[in-house]
């Protein structure tokens, strides 16, 4: 069977609606196009929704870990802590500021950094954890802000997926000396690109506001550059569409866990280990990852999900596993990441979005099933 863009399930659509568009083109025909008075609004918009005292907006979200690596002066000699599951830009900022990443292995149940592993990979050179909520779940954020109390070390929170996500009630964002968030096409809300950095520290977001901004700094009424700083603004449009969507974002994910849960309680299969929610978190569900038992073939199950019509993908990279990684660390992820490498090779990202219904959860469903059925 041909199936065209009409009957065809991608992974992911964006929740645009009209008035996002139309918040975008409104900034355009008024010619005022880069960081101004809608970055501003946003910003404002993103510090009341999380309660937090400072966002920054930047370009996008490896932009702001970036920065925020840079403000708290990471560098040569220095070693961070992130997780070995996780979109590759965890670690990739690290490498850019001449800094080791030390990878630290998961948790099966939540695909989020293990507690036990991060204190085990603290050394005299460790100067931060960059610790992921993964997929749109809160990792245990509070005992990971007891540990780098106990050992003096700088909190960066990679919340790209987890904007609206929380523990004990406290959003994601506010656990950290930085939080950072994305607004790519994956996630609950986008601009295409962009991000936001929060803080509550007054000192380190004046720092990110000089560093995005080519190290200016207005001194006596005077533009003054006082830092070698980046070009990562953000743009009025962009901002503009992502203030429209951030009107809507409990809406939004309200209805993604509206899914998850159809998902939850009619994908039963032996093959198949489903995500789980600790008590005291929520979800905001950026992606429904599941477990393929060992002896199922993942990526031929991905090529027969899209024969039928259904696109799906893998959820994230074992990051020691990279080419990149693995030339330059030569670490046995199998061996010393056992969830983060068992994530990496038979999780499966299964589509997950505003728009579906329950009927294509369904289909979905039955897809995955079909194409089990063709391995067993």
């Amino acid at each position: 069977m041909e199936f065209t863009i009409m009957n065809f399930i991608p992974l992911m659509v964006p929740s645009l609606q009209e008035e996002d568009i139309q918040a975008a083109v409104r900034v355009m025909r008024s010619g005022m196009l880069v960081q101004g008075k809608e970055v501003e609004t946003l910003e404002k918009k993103i510090e009341a929704k999380l309660g937090v005292k400072y966002a920054i907006a930047a370009s996008n979200g490896t932009a702001t870990l970036h920065m925020a690596l840079v403000a708290m002066g990471i560098g040569q000699g220095d070693e961070v802590i992130v997780p070995a599951f996780s979109y590759i830009a965890t670690a990739n900022v690290v490498e850019l500021v001449g800094a080791k990443p030390v990878f630290a292995d998961i948790e099966l149940n939540d695909f989020n950094i293990s507690i036990d592993e991060i204190i085990k990979n603290i050394t005299p050179k460790t100067r931060a954890i960059i610790p992921v909520h993964e997929f749109g779940l809160a990792c245990d954020i509070s005992e990971i802000q007891k540990i780098a109390k106990d050992y003096n070390l700088f909190i960066i929170e990679d919340a790209a997926c987890a904007l609206g996500a929380h523990q004990n009630s406290i959003f994601a964002g506010n656990f950290g000396h930085f939080g950072s968030f994305s607004f790519h096409p994956r996630k609950a809300i986008t601009s295409g690109e962009g991000g936001i950095l929060t803080t509550n520290d007054e000192q380190l977001a004046e720092k990110i506001r000089i560093l995005r901004n080519h190290g200016i700094q207005y001194q006596n009424g005077k533009m003054e550059f006082v830092e070698a700083g980046f070009n990562y603004r953000m743009t009025d449009f962009q901002a503009a569409m992502v203030g429209s969507e951030m009107d809507r974002l409990d809406e939004i994910i309200l209805a993604k866990q509206v899914l998850a849960e159809t998902y939850c309680q009619q994908l039963v299969h032996p093959m198949v280990k489903l995500p789980t929610i600790p008590q005291s978190r929520n979800h905001t569900w950026q992606t429904f990852h599941i477990l393929l038992d060992e002896g199922i073939n993942r990526d031929q199950i991905i090529d027969d999900m899209k024969k039928q019509g259904v696109g799906v993908n893998y959820g994230a990279q074992c990051i020691p596993e990279q080419i990149f990684y693995k030339n330059k660390y030569q670490l046995n992820s199998k061996l010393l990441f056992p969830n983060a490498y068992s994530s990496y090779r038979q999780g499966l990202a299964l589509p997950l979005y505003e728009r579906l219904q329950k009927d294509d959860i369904l289909r979905i469903i039955n897809s995955l099933h079909n194409s089990l059925s063709n391995q067993c």
